[in-house]
């Protein structure tokens, strides 16, 4: 290596040990390590999207629509999969913002977490306040909006930083908004998340089934199938591809000990931030 070349690497590694005070190892990087495109879930998806209609209550029978209630005013199913999507003043003003800031693509993955999440929650009888799970879960990717960036802010902070203050706009009561804050900021770290109330984990668990597919299989077809006619994937997963690379370029030390620093270190040469391993031989103290 060069001297500037060891130079510029030195200075990078000084630079994250400055910034790391401000960043913690994501504890569920397990969740994205689990291959979307792993047998199982491909199978199921493929089943789910495939199925053709056969005679009503036949075994196995799905004639997927949108939805299975008459829409509301905002564009949105009343009901998903069996899933109730809200309808009050908030959900509609939070849909239509969400509509707005959002890509087709991202808009559908953030109504996929919404219904997978709820799905799995409804499910295992678990009661929790639908109202604030669809709010969190609709604006849980407003960091991902280069509008809502900041520039060294994980993705996750800007998002929640970007919905309290549209829930602040709103009046909505601060306790409540902090639970949405925190459903953003955790939804990429699942182990933290389902140990906190269940908005929370409805966000972190939705979005993990819809990123990687993990748990697809606790999903009926029929259930699948309805989720993916009314919101399609649309490319997602090169559009999620495609996000994280533009956060490694723009704002790399915004990823430092986050699992998208793998992405830009597979496709970008010189990525410049360093691994959990740099960070601990870096440390200035003598052994």
């Amino acid at each position: 290596m060069s001297e500037k070349g060891r130079e510029t690497s030195d200075f990078t590694r000084r630079t994250a040990l400055e910034r790391a005070a401000g960043f913690t190892v994501i504890g569920a990087a397990a969740a994205f390590a689990v291959a979307s495109s792993s047998t199982s879930a491909a199978a199921a998806v493929a089943d789910a999207v495939g199925t053709e209609a056969t005679e009503p209550g036949g075994p196995g029978t799905s004639s997927p629509s949108p939805s299975s209630s008459p829409e509301p005013g905002d564009g949105l199913p009343n009901v998903v999969a069996g899933v109730r999507v809200p309808d009050t003043e908030l959900a509609r003003a939070a849909t239509a913002f969400a509509r707005e800031a959002c890509s087709e693509t991202l808009f559908n993955h953030v109504m996929r977490t919404y219904l997978f999440g709820s799905l799995m929650f409804d499910r295992r009888g678990v009661r929790y306040d639908r109202e604030l799970a669809f709010v969190a879960a609709l604006l849980h990717d407003l960091g991902l909006v280069k509008a809502y960036q900041t520039p060294h802010e994980r993705f996750e902070v800007d998002g929640a930083d970007a919905a309290r203050t549209f829930l602040r706009k709103r009046h909505m009561p601060a306790g409540r908004a902090d639970v949405v804050w925190d459903a953003i900021a955790l939804h990429t770290n699942v182990g933290i998340a389902t140990r906190k109330r269940p908005e929370i984990g409805i966000v972190a668990i939705g979005s993990g089934l819809d990123f990687t597919g993990n748990d697809l299989e606790k999903i009926p077809s029929d259930a699948l199938a309805e989720i993916l006619a009314a919101f399609p994937r649309a490319g997602f997963r090169q559009d999620a591809v495609d996000n994280m690379l533009a956060l490694c370029r723009t704002k790399p030390m915004s990823v430092l000990m986050h699992p998208f620093a793998e992405v830009g270190r597979r496709h970008l040469p010189d990525f410049p931030v360093p691994t959990v391993e740099d960070l601990l031989l870096a440390a200035p103290f003598g052994e």
